[in-house]
């Protein structure tokens, strides 16, 4: 079984294969269709900054996070997802930390993030991490898909 000490799932560098198990369950954890989100230039990439849960299920979740080539303060979270039976335990703040612990050791002074504005869930999330909610901002990506901007400023090392 994959659980740590503690019960909870084990947490793991992603890896470029990953992307295959990753992209298979995105539509059914999401409700629609939203695997195009994560094409496999983000695992191929930025598998080093990037984390996965598993347990004796399988899968439990991952975080996809960048840390910026262009603006070296900046750290990024593209995409996270928790499967749904393990949703509200605390998975998700466990994979965020970890990220957060990557991009302070590698010099980072913030995370940002963005979801869509119906996502009332991560919305709701992000506030209660820490993080500051911006927008709706109208058009952030491209004419019409308005984004909510989330930033949150980490620890100095």
């Amino acid at each position: 079984m994959d659980r740590n000490d503690a019960g909870e799932p084990r947490l793991r560098p992603a890896e470029p294969a990953d992307h295959d198990r990753i992209v298979a369950v995105l539509d059914d954890w999401w409700g629609r269709p939203i695997s195009a989100g994560l094409p496999r230039l983000f695992l191929d990439h930025f598998h080093r900054t990037s984390l996965v849960a598993e347990d004796g299920d399988g899968l439990a979740g991952f975080l996809v996070g960048i840390l910026s080539p262009s603006a070296p303060g900046l750290a990024y979270v593209h995409f996270v997802g928790v499967a749904p039976r393990l949703r509200g335990g605390g998975l998700a703040r466990r994979l965020y930390r970890r990220f957060f612990a990557l991009a302070v050791a590698d010099g980072r002074e913030r995370v940002r993030a963005i979801t869509s504005p119906v996502n009332g869930a991560s919305i709701a999330f992000h506030a209660a991490m820490g993080f500051t909610v911006t927008g709706p901002v109208p058009d952030y990506d491209g004419p019409g898909v308005d984004r909510v901007v989330f930033e949150l400023r980490l620890p100095p090392r």
